[in-house]
């Protein structure tokens, strides 16, 4: 029988799950797959208004992001049940591209997004989003939490800025809010409170009707029926129920150079929102995604929403979710959800003109706090070590005083440098002790190895990196050392910095005529030591599996 113990797992396939599910699929469950799409597809309409209003850009567009995005993500993803579209994640990164440099910036910065994650998938990255600190990703979301919140308090009071007011950055948002809160809108807070009222107590009562097309409708009747001088979407925006058109963006060099940056946080943010959505999604029908197809289908996913003129995507957790509790089980329930959502923008987007500003901002307060995380926020205050503190509560604060680029790069180096820190304290380098003879009569020295003395003998514990190579200087030898033994069992890696000091201490022993031996080297520091040349250097029959067998060399060594 053939052992399997060495064979290497299987790669993952790139293809689509939706060509592996329709191998056994059923008209059964393309009827439950209709049903979670239409169900879905309600959800997604006010979100989907809603996060576009707060990225900055027309409320339409965000029905052909949930169109175009959902159904390519849904066809070429590699979960069965993932829904894409618009999510809150990106609504401070959009508006703030949207503000500087325009629908024009925004959609090549998407394109970038999504070749990058294209590339992402074909790599095999996928499993490289787990290398990002789950205090990184804890800080952001409650960061992006907390701008969503703040950017939507001027709709919510029905606040009026001066023209000119720049409020493009949250700080900018916060100082213009104070400046004139005065002019608060009695009438449109009023609203906001009941919208918002319906959207907390709604759940009670019916889990099936989405909250926030209850709370749509409600805001309407009430400005409409009462006569209420609050602002609806039709009065600041421009509704058009016209299908998504192609269109191609003025590439430049000095364009895809200035949007590289945008780009790059799109597509990181893309992938982790999108798999921890897909992992989420796995272990609700018990089923495992192939998370390099789903960053391939995200990648297509976004350019083709920057084509056709929406904005950046990804998977989004409450909608999978919804999709899961009401009965979708493959690709086709996403599918159906896109085409659904086209029939409505062509049939219904024109009433999308009377709900409330205020009703919008109750929606995203709702969006804001669910997506917060404030639960794990404290209980990470609580229980971290204080190193992943500082770094969760620098990337939240990053987050909302700056951006998620800056967040999310200050985040990583902190957490890469505090971890070295943490490795490098666990590392050590002790020589053994040599007992007198007079311990002969303590029980305590009767374990005790008998060595030679001209035998030196040095145990190295830990990672050896560039943060603790200094370590190695410290061995030493005396004048009538013949051998140095290197125990290296608790060494698991070794890096260029450590190695040229290893080497730089291999080059004084043989200087001062002391024979190096190496005692249970484990692979990886072996395989870095042979393409050092090390080995060579040292000899082969000098590295030894075990400390007894280095012995035993250490006094064949002195003998000869």
């Amino acid at each position: 029988m053939r052992s399997s113990v060495n064979q290497k797992p299987s790669q993952e396939k790139l293809k689509p799950k939706l060509f592996s599910v329709m191998k056994n699929y059923s008209a059964a469950q393309f009827g439950k797959d209709v049903v979670a799409g239409i169900i879905v597809a309600i959800i997604a309409l006010p979100l989907s208004i809603a996060l576009a209003l707060a990225s900055g850009v027309e409320p339409e567009q965000g029905i052909y992001t949930a169109i175009i995005a959902g159904f390519l993500i849904s066809f070429f993803g590699g979960s069965r049940v993932q829904i894409a579209g618009p999510t809150a994640a990106f609504a401070t990164i959009v508006a703030g591209i949207v503000a500087t440099d325009g629908m024009e910036g925004l959609a090549v910065a998407t394109i970038i997004a999504g070749v990058l994650l294209i590339l992402m998938g074909v790599f095999r990255l996928g499993s490289l989003i787990r290398f990002i600190p789950y205090t990184i990703t804890t800080g952001f979301t409650a960061g992006i939490a907390v701008t969503i919140l703040i950017g939507q308090i001027k709709d919510f009071l029905g606040l009026s800025f001066p023209e000119g007011t720049v409020t493009i950055e949250t700080l900018d948002k916060i100082k213009a809010i104070g400046a004139n809160i005065s002019t608060v809108n009695v009438q449109a807070l009023i609203v906001g409170l009941v919208c918002l009222a319906v959207l907390i107590v709604w759940p009670f009562i019916n889990k099936t009707i989405p909250g926030s097309l209850i709370a749509v409708l409600v805001g309407i009747f009430m400005v409409k029926l009462l006569d209420m001088k609050v602002n609806t979407i039709g009065n600041l925006y421009t509704i058009s129920n016209s299908l998504p058109s192609f269109k191609l963006p003025a590439f430049s060099l000095a364009m895809i150079r200035n949007e590289l940056g945008n780009g790059f946080t799109i597509a990181i943010l893309a992938a982790i929102e999108s798999l921890l959505s897909a992992v989420v999604a796995d272990s609700m029908i018990n089923s495992k995604h192939r998370s390099n197809m789903e960053l391939v289908a995200q990648g297509i996913g976004n350019i083709g929403s920057a084509l056709f003129g929406g904005i950046p995507a990804t998977g989004a957790i409450a909608r999978t979710a919804a999709n899961v509790k009401n009965g979708g089980r493959t690709p086709v329930a996403g599918m159906v959800h896109a085409i659904v959502l086209v029939i409505v923008l062509i049939v219904l987007m024109p009433y999308a003109a009377f709900i409330p500003m205020p009703t919008i901002a109750a929606i995203l307060f709702i969006v804001a706090y669910n997506m917060c995380g404030w639960r794990n926020f404290l209980n990470l205050c609580k229980k971290a070590p204080k190193s992943d503190i500082l770094v969760l509560v620098a990337t939240f604060v990053l987050t909302v005083v700056f951006d998620l680029v800056v967040a999310i790069a200050v985040g990583m180096i902190m957490a890469c440098v505090l971890f070295m820190k943490r490795m490098s304290e666990e590392a050590e380098i002790h020589g053994w002790k040599y007992a007198l003879d007079e311990s002969d009569n303590d029980p305590a020295a009767l374990d005790l190895r008998e060595i030679p003395h001209e035998v030196r003998v040095y145990e190295i514990t830990g990672p050896m990196f560039f943060g603790v190579a200094n370590l190695i200087s410290g061995i030493t030898v005396k004048d009538f050392t013949k051998v140095l033994i290197i125990r290296m069992r608790g060494v698991p890696a070794i890096d260029a910095t450590a190695m040229q000091s290893l080497e730089s201490l291999v080059d004084k022993c043989k200087e001062q005529n002391v024979s190096v031996v190496f005692s249970h080297v484990n692979d990886q520091p072996r395989q870095v030591m042979e393409k050092d040349g090390l080995v060579a250097k040292v000899g082969a029959e000098n590295f030894c599996p075990h400390i007894d067998a280095a012995l035993a060399r250490a006094s064949k060594i002195l003998e000869g």
